[in-house]
């Protein structure tokens, strides 16, 4: 089905390029105007897929016939999509971990192993444990901060332990008390934040499993997101430190 395009304006005064066109059934913005052909400047642009056009834009006309309206469609990704987005980030990923429990680690043999008692073999070789790994040694910074209940559940006395993994990839990994997040006014949501600039929100069933994630990219949101992260990493202390108290406490 062809587009329905409605043409915004253009900052020409000749009606010529650059313009915006707006799609009146998605909302999409569709912008033309001079293409970018400097290689110097080429090479400065992150994300540029083969078959994207780089236009140069002036600003006052993005500002003057840009849609002023914004969208308040939740962007939802599948897990597909949220998963490459550890591909994309390229300074830095942290994770609130808020759930009791994650039905995906219940699915591997390392879950298996720490319920019967044994020492998990952690596998450093897996696909996501290379890409994390390729990040943090090129300099990027992994986090995450993991809630825990009193008394723990299953699935967090497994992570506690599943963080020796994480360190071995290079994150930091830190833990607080369930109290203790509440009472600092950390919500009871489970997110990550890619590079200071874009969050995604996890989603998930009533069992537990990871549906997608919703994208959040605007910027007054980010900001709270960002401060909630620098609340989390005050409180929150290094995941050896936590189980040794806990250790300490149970003798």
């Amino acid at each position: 089905m062809a587009r329905r395009l409605r043409f915004n304006g253009t900052g020409s005064g000749e009606g010529s390029c650059p313009a915006v066109h707006e799609d009146l059934d998605t909302g999409e913005v569709i912008v033309h105007g001079p293409r970018l052909t400097d290689p110097a400047a080429l090479a400065q642009l992150q994300h540029l897929d083969e078959n994207e056009i780089p236009i140069v834009m002036p600003r006052n006309t993005l500002i003057d016939f840009g849609p002023k309206e914004r969208d308040e469609k939740p962007r939802l990704f599948t897990p597909e999509q949220f998963a490459r987005l550890f591909d994309n980030f390229q300074h830095s990923a942290w994770h609130l971990e808020m759930r009791r429990r994650y039905a995906v680690d219940e699915t591997t043999d390392t879950y298996a192993q720490f319920v019967r008692g044994e020492q998990p073999t952690w596998d450093l070789d897996t696909p996501w444990a290379r890409t994390i790994r390729a990040k943090t040694d090129d300099g990027a910074y992994v986090g995450r901060v993991r809630i825990v209940d009193q008394p723990p559940t299953t699935g967090q006395l497994y992570l506690l332990a599943h963080g020796e993994k994480n360190a071995a990839l290079g994150e930091d990994v830190r833990t607080l008390w369930r109290e203790q997040a509440e009472g600092a006014g950390l919500p009871d949501e489970d997110f990550w934040i890619f590079d200071s600039h874009i969050v995604a929100r996890c989603l998930f069933d009533e069992d537990d499993r990871l549906t997608g994630a919703e994208l959040i990219t605007e910027p007054a949101r980010v900001n709270q997101y960002n401060r909630l992260r620098d609340v989390a990493l005050h409180h929150a202390i290094p995941y050896k430190e936590f189980a040794a108290r806990m250790t300490a406490k149970e003798a």
